[in-house]
């Protein structure tokens, strides 16, 4: 078993995003941790952490994504048994916080269910998390740890600059819960604003859409923290360009993808979707040709480092 120094960082990693997680321990010269988390064949998870990480300052580095359930309880197991191995401080970084669109009651006898997983991963023994661009931004008030919410718009803002090059561009927000977002890109990239009306009859169903703004002749990039069957972001880029917009251009944090969402973006007037690695990128979406990935590692591992030193992370919360 691995010895390891009082105070150390030390960074872990379940099965959800293995490669962002060694991006991460690349950039901050560490190795990741041993330990082994598997599945037995009636589904039950196993952990076992193979080194000491008593004293240790320890980071669990897991998106609650794709499957969702299976990855909450692997990070859940990490939490308790490095709270149980006498980690100094545990730090639960989670790049994608599942179940965030279910932080309200929205219909009578409904679980809070965001709720549900801050009081989950508290009790499973974090002392504080990192995430980045919660669906929405009182979930951090679930907690009663500290909560640091990255934005990934220091890593997505260069690469949109770059595609905007020489046009004149409308940031649109596909609905009015992300024009704060939308504005915010906006300003930085000198270019209008228009926020698209929807009304939605059910989950995943995107009815009536009316643009609020101006986008004809322009590049619209529609700017969003999640796209997951991708229903909502193709009606818009529809009625983008019926408006007259020359070219839609998607960007998005957290790139879920489920269901018949690269098949809608293959036939969509989208011509690129812009994501980063919070989530993993499905095999079928990478064929696609539609979706490009930036990587979150950098600004991630930044935000450990200066939060195992006990530093200000302030400056990286560019929004």
């Amino acid at each position: 078993m691995n010895e390891r120094a009082k105070d150390e960082l030390i960074l872990f990693t379940g099965n959800s995003n293995r490669v962002l997680a060694t991006s991460v321990a690349h950039d901050l010269g560490v190795p990741l941790g041993a330990a082994t988390v598997r599945t037995f064949s009636d589904g039950e998870i196993l952990v076992e952490i193979e080194e000491n990480v008593r004293g240790g300052d320890v980071f669990v580095l897991q998106s609650i994504c794709t499957p969702g359930n299976d990855h909450l309880m692997e990070l859940l197991l990490m939490l308790d048994a490095l709270k149980r191995a006498s980690a100094k401080r545990i730090t639960a970084v989670i790049p994608y916080y599942g179940y965030a669109r279910q932080d309200r009651k929205v219909a009578p006898r409904v679980p809070i269910s965001a709720k549900l997983i801050a009081d989950l991963v508290t009790t499973a023994g974090a002392s504080r998390m990192l995430t980045m661009d919660l669906h929405a931004g009182q979930i951090q008030g679930f907690f009663n740890i500290p909560v640091d919410n990255l934005y990934a718009t220091p890593v997505l803002l260069p690469y949109m600059l770059e595609r905007a090059a020489g046009e004149e561009v409308a940031v649109v927000s596909p609905d009015a819960g992300g024009v704060e977002r939308a504005r915010a890109i906006a300003k930085r990239l000198d270019a209008g604003l228009a926020i698209i009306d929807k009304r939605r009859p059910g989950p995943n169903e995107v009815a009536e859409m009316r643009i609020i703004g101006d986008v004809e002749g322009r590049c619209a990039i529609l700017v969003d923290d999640i796209v997951d069957t991708a229903g909502t972001i193709v009606t818009a880029a529809a009625a983008l360009r019926e408006a007259g917009a020359r070219k839609v251009i998607g960007c998005c944090t957290h790139g879920v993808l489920s269901g018949p969402a690269i098949g809608r973006l293959t036939a969509s007037d989208i011509e690129e979707l812009v994501v980063t690695d919070t989530i993993p990128l499905r095999p079928d979406a990478k064929k696609s040709g539609r979706v490009s990935v930036r990587s979150v590692a950098h600004l991630l591992a930044e935000a450990i480092r200066r939060t195992h030193d006990e530093e200000s992370i302030s400056s990286l919360f560019l929004s």
